[in-house]
């Protein structure tokens, strides 16, 4: 007998639907899987045999068959033990072939027929709501899932409640989605560092109009220590936004600790011997790398100049397009990278150039050749350049009680909502006729700004940076126009010298 249940692939973060075909027939018992299985699904022989046999359920000693479709898709991973399973108890009749209709089946087995959690969880349920299916999954997935608005979804602890409940022996109660976090207390406050008053404004005007910044300065001078604060001063994601980043998260199995929505951007801070796939995503079966899981949030490089000089290289595309399109033989895939880089570097390879207590020992030969590791066109695409001086420690004691983050978000979250009601999007999103549109100059800042452009010898692209910058300060200043103080701010931020 024939039965059918349906499933899901995932290609990059989309999930394409998949019909699983079981025949039970007469003839020597075999238990074959077609449909170009992966390793992972072909396995699902065993696991299925032994949960059925060990869920108290019938197993037949028959010829087994069983077809994923469409036959030319790759079909990857655990998450057809579930559907395969029902598929062969339907063919026995054990549960009526037509309980299994209306329903997108995925789930791992273990050996006692407990559903394990699977990846891509929030992809299938997107699917099933574009196609009007409920979705049955493992338990540990089900509130995951259930946070796509109009999509039944029911939980499962194993195989015996999964065949119950289509055999309406007994029901689950569709799972409830998990709250959003919002919690404040998930980042340290800004009011940890003092001084650094140059380095905490073009931190504030790099997160307000979502700008590239690079930060230089000796190791103790607060770089790290102001990256990993942020996060906590961006606007909270859209729930349309949150979706959007976990989506990726499901696919690549890391949904935070947290719960499965969380409305705080991302931050991602690789080391720097991170391959360059996963940097910017790929392998034989692509996955998204730091680039695509930093989406809508800040990708944090330290130590930026010891990356691998391909991995850096590899960003030039992301940081320009806003997405990564991996090309294997298996697939195309394209993920979605719209990320906000921070970086921060040294002065020199031992760390003290400029230090005013430490004497550097790199002779200029080294500190170019160290700084050479930047390529012209990757630095290019850095909209802030900041070098942060290390403090004395008097004068860490004489400064000034540092502001908290509360008033730094306030006044980031108004600038950029400023940006979302003149062009709907953020500043470092303008380019071409946008930018002539929303950012442009009059005659004296414009003049000022052409000068500026001489003198640093700024390519199209950077001097189109600047006014991108200027557009960001004046936003912050709550001026409609670009003055030429503004532009005055935003040159500062692009030194001739890297050290």
């Amino acid at each position: 007998m024939l039965a059918r249940a349906r499933s899901v692939a995932l290609i990059g973060v989309d999930a394409v639907p998949v019909e699983v075909e079981v025949d039970v027939s007469n003839g020597l018992p075999a238990f074959t899987v077609v449909g170009l299985p992966d390793q992972a699904v072909s396995e699902a022989r065993e696991r299925v045999r032994a949960a059925v046999r060990n869920a108290g359920l019938p197993f037949p000693a028959a010829r087994i068959t069983v077809n994923l479709a469409p036959a030319d898709l790759r079909k990857e991973g655990p998450l057809y033990d579930l559907p395969i399973a029902l598929g062969v108890l339907a063919a026995q009749e054990v549960l009526p072939a037509s309980a299994l209709e209306g329903y997108l089946f995925a789930g791992e087995l273990a050996l006692d027929g407990t559903l394990r959690p699977i990846a891509g969880a929030v992809n299938l349920a997107l699917l099933a709501g574009e196609l009007g299916l409920k979705a049955l999954l493992p338990d540990g997935n089900a509130q995951e899932a259930a946070l796509i608005e109009g999509v039944t979804v029911y939980g499962a602890k194993n195989l015996w409640e999964a065949v119950r409940h289509l055999g309406a022996q007994q029901v689950l109660e569709p799972a409830e989605p998990l709250a959003p976090s919002a919690s404040d207390d998930l980042f340290p406050d800004l009011a940890d560092l003092k001084g650094q008053t140059a380095a905490r404004r073009a931190l504030e005007v790099a997160l307000a109009g979502g700008h590239n910044l690079l930060m230089v300065g000796s190791p103790g001078s607060g770089k790290t220590m102001l990256a990993r604060r942020a996060v906590g001063l961006l606007p909270l994601l859209t729930r349309a936004e949150a979706l959007e980043v976990t989506r990726i998260h499901s696919a690549a199995g890391l949904l935070t600790a947290r719960g499965p929505l969380s409305r705080h951007a991302t931050f991602r801070a690789p080391h720097h011997t991170v391959s360059d796939a996963g940097l910017i995503g790929g392998g034989s079966i692509p996955k998204p790398g730091e680039v695509s899981l930093a989406h809508k949030g800040i990708l944090f490089l330290d130590e930026f100049p010891e990356f691998s000089r391909k991995a850096l290289e590899t960003l030039r595309q992301p940081l320009e397009d806003g997405r990564v399109t991996i090309s294997r033989a298996r697939a195309t895939v394209e993920y979605p990278a719209r990320f906000q880089l921070l970086a921060a570097m040294n002065p020199c390879p031992c760390g003290h150039f400029g230090d005013p207590e430490k004497a550097c020992k790199c002779t200029p030969a080294e500190r170019i050749r160290y700084a050479a590791r930047l390529s012209g066109p990757l630095l290019d695409r850095i909209d802030i350049l900041q070098k942060i001086p290390r403090l004395t420690v008097d004068e860490l004691t004489r400064a000034p009680e540092p502001e908290k983050s509360e008033p730094v978000r306030q006044r980031i979250a108004a600038a950029r909502e400023r940006m979302l009601e003149r062009q709907g999007t953020r500043n470092s999103e303008l380019v071409g006729a946008a930018l002539r549109e929303h950012a442009p100059l009059s005659a004296g800042p414009l003049a000022f700004a052409q000068a500026a452009a001489r003198q640093l010898g700024l390519t199209g692209r950077g001097f189109d940076r600047v006014v991108r910058v200027a557009r960001t300060v004046a936003d912050l200043a709550q001026s409609s126009e670009i003055k030429e103080a503004h532009l005055a701010e935003a040159v500062t931020y692009r030194p001739r010298e890297l050290v």
